[in-house]
């Protein structure tokens, strides 16, 4: 058996898709214009802003009375409850665990928030375990957090891949423990020039088969 470690947010779903539609109902909730999503979205930083700053923003754009921690809350929803999963996605996960193979998500975040979007997108069912940085208290590219994966579910580094998107997580984590990793994209050149990874995809369920064509 082989460990495949794959990353969470924009790469098994489609997390900034999700924190689209969430923030869609939240302007119209607020009677707010429509077109401003695309604002919200370039505040949010694929969600690697802290939740307080894009709030904040917020409520400095729209003086109307709102409340941080009910932005917050709405916008959080809204990213986990929209949370989908690929029918392409799902059959790539499907095949390499019928192989005898290993999944784990691994993920930086906020533990009851990443596993909402989990059940969501039903990738619980898809997955044998997860791993979130909160609940491990390690985050990517740290260590802790890989080895938490392969303990997790009884499992070696030796040999496993790692899948994201996240250059400076996914990635560069993969690379200090000298795993394999495949790089999602997303319509972005590489630009690092101490590491790399070892194979490139366009999406996760090509990533997938990537690593499980060179599994031993």
């Amino acid at each position: 058996m082989t460990l495949l470690m794959i990353d969470l947010d924009n790469t098994l779903i489609d997390r900034d898709a999700a924190f689209r539609t969430g923030v869609t109902e939240f302007l119209a909730a607020h009677e707010l214009p429509a077109e401003d999503v695309d604002w919200v979205m370039s505040v949010d930083g694929s969600g690697h802003v802290t939740r307080t700053v894009v709030a904040q923003a917020i409520i400095e754009r729209y003086p109307v009375g709102l409340d941080e921690a009910e932005i917050i809350a709405f916008l959080r929803r809204g990213a986990r409850e929209h949370a989908r999963v690929t029918a392409e996605t799902v059959a790539a996960l499907q095949e390499v665990r019928a192989a005898g193979h290993q999944v784990v998500i691994v993920t930086n975040g906020v533990d009851w928030q990443q596993q909402g979007k989990i059940t969501a997108a039903g990738l619980d069912r898809l997955v044998d375990a997860t791993v979130v940085s909160e609940g491990v208290g390690s985050r990517k590219p740290e260590p802790g957090i890989f080895h938490a994966a392969a303990e997790a579910v009884g499992a070696s580094l030796d040999g496993a891949w790692m899948i994201g998107d996240r250059d400076d997580a996914d990635i560069l984590g993969a690379h200090r423990l000298g795993l394999r990793s495949v790089w999602l994209h997303l319509g972005r050149a590489w630009s690092q020039t101490d590491y790399a990874p070892t194979r490139t995809a366009d999406s996760v369920a090509e990533a997938i088969k990537h690593a499980a064509n060179s599994l031993p």
